[in-house]
């Protein structure tokens, strides 16, 4: 019989050290690397706002917006009001970082308008996703300490499932954004081939944090069901 405090739930937080070390890593990656290639200006001399407006209105999409927000890093593209949101270093700045974030967000609203699979599923799982993702391992727990009571627990990793699809949906829309960004970036002129490589490399700075949650998310996953085994 599992009883909360017992070994296998101690034990099993050793399965999370990989994601933790991996999402610390990511964060330092991501900080350093946009630090560094923020302070290179583009030898084409535009902002990443102005290079975003060219890039939307060359695939078709000048009805939508962009907006400039607070934040370091805030970035988005927004699919429901169909607004590209970009920080002011972002949205003001010439560097080959910021460029690259442009382009990336921009790769998403051009995701959403050609109805890109992956981001159509990951825009239909948000709901569950989120529900999960903050209900679903509390739903678990108070069914572990309520004399490990199954029903609920598994109600619970049912619920959190939904969270690590949409982590794991998440990783092609991420990757296929860069990707398109830089092919982008270079077919435009925003970036000459010496300067390609810096804003790659924020990029996949970028990319490294969507990894780390995603493995962090499935290795949470992996525990609620040792531990449920062992109620």
């Amino acid at each position: 019989m599992f009883f909360f405090g017992g070994p296998v739930f101690f034990y099993s937080l050793v399965l999370l050290i990989p994601a933790i070390v991996l999402g610390a890593y990511a964060q330092y990656k991501v900080k350093s690397t946009y630090g560094k290639y923020s302070k290179v200006e583009a030898s084409s001399g535009v902002t990443g706002a102005q290079a975003s407006r060219r890039l939307l209105d060359q695939a078709g999409l000048s009805d939508v917006n962009i907006e400039e927000i607070p934040g370091n890093l805030s970035d988005h593209y927004d699919p429901r009001q169909r607004v590209l949101r970009l920080s002011e270093g972002v949205a003001r700045g010439r560097s080959l970082a910021a460029l690259g974030v442009a382009a990336h967000e921009t790769g998403h609203a051009i995701q959403h308008a050609n109805k890109y699979v992956p981001m159509e599923i990951r825009s239909a799982l948000v709901p569950a996703a989120q529900f999960g993702t903050n209900f679903g391992w509390v739903i678990f727990f108070m069914g572990l300490i309520i004399s490990s009571f199954r029903p609920l627990m598994t109600l619970g990793i049912v619920l959190f499932t939904a969270g690590v699809i949409f982590q794991i949906v998440t990783l092609p829309v991420e990757l296929d954004a860069s990707s398109r960004a830089m092919k982008l970036l270079q077919s435009n002129g925003l970036v000459v081939q010496g300067e390609a490589e810096g804003a790659g490399r924020v990029l996949r700075a970028a990319a490294l944090t969507y990894v780390a949650a995603a493995l962090m998310s499935i290795l949470m996953l992996v525990r609620m069901i040792l531990i449920s085994r062992e109620s």
